[in-house]
């Protein structure tokens, strides 16, 4: 790992057009201009921020909240604005998940991280998109917060031991056991996916084709046997409560979903979601309903990830800043 920042730019996104700025963390809080370091480093403290929350919504806030500590800050006596910032936002999230655990606990049914789109280059850089992807957040949140912490700050984004160590308030030596801690446990939970972007294109466009014609074989012949599902409706939205299993029992489902009446008029439409290719549902009104991300084995899909809380699709109206 090199330490740099990677930034990928902007892209059209899928849905319609959203109002200027829209992006998630597109604009620059007032009274900050191109050249300020906290525009400077946006991306890093977004794509930061966002690893440690699975929260689009969080993020925002957290960004906001880190501006304000920085508008009051004394600048000129701060030597190195990135690395302030990096800790600022590092703390600040780690904060928010530590309260958050509580009410994921009493959250109903399958919890999700918020889907984000991005830029379909990101795919092509293989650790920053492995770093996003929504399979990764959920092995993240098996964590400990501050274990997740120096994880995405070592291996998203590079940072060194000595470097994390200044953030966190914790001796180095210390931070290189939680590091080696960190990598182990999620080594052992790492999902192992095809990345061929080609072969994830071709399954989208083929579930497309499939789920427009309601063709029960052909949706069955893009799923592994021991593909399992996991829908995101947080009690506000009918989804299943319990991760479904099988091809079979995972395409009914998501055929029956889509004959349903509530349904009618529903468009699926390709992105790039967390680096990687899947679908957005959008309503006639063009307003974005859900998502579905997916991982491949063997060329087959073998997890589905459908997120329809309506609380948690904000990451979807317009490309992320960086991911």
């Amino acid at each position: 790992m090199t330490g740099k920042e990677r930034e990928p730019g902007a892209s059209t996104p899928p849905g319609e057009a959203p109002p200027a700025g829209d992006a998630p963390g597109d604009a620059c809080p007032d009274g900050l201009s191109p050249g300020d370091p906290f525009s400077d480093h946006r991306r890093l403290l977004f794509g930061t921020a966002y690893r440690l929350l699975g929260s689009v919504a969080d993020t925002e806030d957290v960004l906001q909240d880190a501006w304000l500590a920085w508008h009051r800050t004394e600048r000129a006596a701060v030597r190195n604005p990135r690395a302030y910032l990096v800790r600022t936002v590092t703390n600040l999230a780690l904060n928010r998940l530590r309260s958050a655990r509580a009410t994921r606990e009493r959250y109903v049914g399958p919890w999700l991280p918020e889907p984000l789109l991005t830029t379909p280059d990101v795919a092509d850089d293989a650790e920053l998109a492995d770093t996003v992807s929504i399979a990764m957040l959920v092995v993240l949140e098996t964590l400990s917060p501050v274990e997740r912490a120096v994880f995405v700050l070592r291996e998203a984004f590079g940072f060194s031991h000595a470097e994390i160590a200044g953030f966190l308030d914790r001796p180095e030596p210390t931070v290189r056991q939680i590091a080696r801690r960190a990598r182990t446990h999620v080594d052992a939970r790492r999902p192992r996916f095809d990345a061929d972007a080609d072969r994830r294109t071709e399954v989208t466009t083929r579930f497309l084709a499939a789920a427009a014609g309601g063709d029960l074989n052909a949706v069955m012949e893009l799923l592994a046997p021991d593909v399992t599902a996991w829908t995101d409706g947080g009690g506000v939205v009918t989804a299943a409560r319990r991760p479904l299993h099988g091809a079979d029992h995972v395409a009914r489902w998501a055929l029956g979903a889509l004959r349903k009446p509530i349904s009618a008029g529903v468009r699926l439409r390709p992105a790039t979601i967390n680096a990687a290719p899947g679908i957005i549902l959008i309503d006639q009104a063009g307003r974005v309903l859900g998502s579905m991300s997916y991982d491949l084995t063997d060329g087959l899909v073998r997890h589905l990830h459908v997120q329809l809380n309506p609380a948690k699709l904000r990451g979807l109206h317009a490309p992320a800043p960086e991911a």
